[in-house]
């Protein structure tokens, strides 16, 4: 073998041990990123992992959870026949006082869940006997109390309102003196009108003592509520049983009640009503509207079917789907001002523009259309009732004049800042030169002079002339 064979040998070999020694650390590394890639796994199940015992407790857990949540369900609808069944054992009779719209509204569901009695000053005989309810005429108010009625519902105007409460009363009164031997109390007596501390100071001045007491406001009407009541709010206060008048803020208590049990009641004083709170049968006891101290109304048998009665009025509309809400008459009056209110009187006012539909209307100006439809549906009666009988809604009137100032306030600010600017100045000069026979009044207006010295650069200028040449 010569020389240069044996050279190109030696070559050979050494690329040969290169090439396996790169083998080598190939092989070296990717066992090295092997190893590293499954104690990065490893790492990853040790924080992901959970425990097999937890996992099969979290299991029981939930499947536990959803077997008293089965059980709960069983119970509501258990509880729920039960009250169906002691509602439909002594149905109630409803005596409706004002058989107009609204009236015929609500005295045709309540004929589902009891008997009902209407009377209204027009003869509404034959309507009534098509929706099976007896129908007296008002004229003859000692034949309708005569009908045994539970609850007396006054369905009327809220201009009336006070009226139809003052002819009422005498009858009322009459009607308990006759009956006496045989009824602990009068009937329950329920307004519906849209303002609450009216109807609320009225009753309590005006209706017999033995009558309970029960502010409502069905938040729907005939429009709303054509398809049902479900979801639609019910806003009431308990405010008298038994004579008591109730705290608003708290069905269980009226507004003189003392117990044992009340803050402070450990200091040796007189109470509101002058009960000595060391006596603790007078430290339970409730004080009448007359000042009057008795015993607590709990043990008491009118009370407790005073209750009842009334609950069994509510459930009506509970049963009927309302969303049944408990407030004061004074919170109502404050809300409503702020939501009722300011919606009607938006309505009125644009429906006096004249606003009528057009072939380009946005979904903006349907709803307006809407409002005003609503809105101007009520008679202007119910209206001015709302108005007048909330003490709260002169207040919205000067707010919202107040904002009517401050927008158009706010848009003659920037139409002046836009005449006063290089681009407005050069459009009155322009108008000017169009409008020759206007160029007087224009010229008064703005007493100005086309200077160079308005622009604060030829730029400006330049930009101002070429949108405004449309003037020239």
């Amino acid at each position: 073998m010569n020389k240069d064979g044996t050279k190109e040998n030696s070559r050979q070999e050494q690329q040969q041990i290169s090439n396996k020694a790169l083998k080598r650390k190939g092989s070296a590394l990717s066992s090295s990123n092997t190893r590293n890639m499954d104690d990065d796994n490893d790492d990853n199940d040790k924080n992901v992992s959970v425990d097999p015992k937890k996992i099969r407790a979290q299991a029981g857990k939930i499947e536990e959870l959803k077997a008293r949540e089965v059980a709960l369900s069983r119970l509501l609808a258990a509880v729920r026949r039960e009250k169906l069944a002691a509602l439909r054992s002594r149905p109630l009779t409803i005596g409706v006082v004002g058989f107009g719209r609204f009236g015929q509204f609500i005295a045709q569901t309540f004929a589902k869940h009891g008997r009902v009695v209407a009377t209204s000053r027009s003869d509404y005989t034959e309507l009534a006997e098509g929706m099976g309810i007896t129908y007296v005429k008002l004229s003859d108010p000692q034949a309708f109390l005569n009908e045994d009625l539970d609850v007396i519902v006054l369905a009327t105007s809220i201009t009336s309102f006070e009226d139809t409460v003052g002819n009422l009363a005498p009858h009322l009164h009459t009607y308990i003196r006759e009956h006496k031997d045989t009824q602990m109390t009068g009937p329950l007596i329920v307004d519906v009108l849209s303002v609450k501390e009216h109807p609320r100071q009225v009753m309590l001045q005006l209706l017999p003592k033995e009558c309970d007491i029960l502010c409502t406001h069905p938040m729907f009407g005939p429009d709303s509520g054509k398809h049902g009541w479900h979801g639609l709010n019910f806003v009431f206060e308990r405010t008298r049983i038994d004579n008591m008048i109730l705290d608003p803020s708290d069905s269980t208590r009226s507004f003189h009640h003392n117990s044992n049990n009340d803050n402070n009641n450990n200091d040796n004083h007189s109470s509101e009503g002058g009960v000595d709170n060391n006596n603790n049968n007078e430290a339970e006891s409730f004080v009448n509207q007359d000042g009057s101290i008795h015993s607590i109304h709990e043990n008491s048998e009118a009370h407790i079917e005073g209750m009842d009665r009334m609950e069994r009025f509510l459930s009506i509309w509970e049963e009927e789907g309302c969303r049944m809400v408990q407030m004061s008459c004074k919170d109502h009056d404050s809300y409503a001002a702020n939501s009722q209110f300011i919606t009607h009187l938006m309505g009125r006012i644009l429906g006096e523009q004249g606003l009528s539909a057009t072939p380009i209307d946005t979904k903006g100006f349907q709803s307006v259309l809407k409002l005003i439809g609503s809105t101007t549906a009520d008679s202007f009666d119910l209206f001015y009732g709302l108005y007048k009988y909330n003490q709260n809604s002169m207040n919205i009137i000067l707010k919202l004049r107040d904002s009517m100032d401050g927008v158009v306030q706010k848009l003659k600010e920037m139409e002046q800042d836009d005449k006063e600017s290089p681009r407005g100045i050069k459009r009155v000069h322009s108008l000017i030169d169009f409008f020759p026979d206007q160029a007087s009044c224009l010229e008064d207006e703005k007493a100005i002079t086309m200077d160079d010295s308005i622009f604060s650069s030829a730029e400006e200028k330049k930009v101002v002339e070429s949108e405004d040449s449309v003037f020239a």
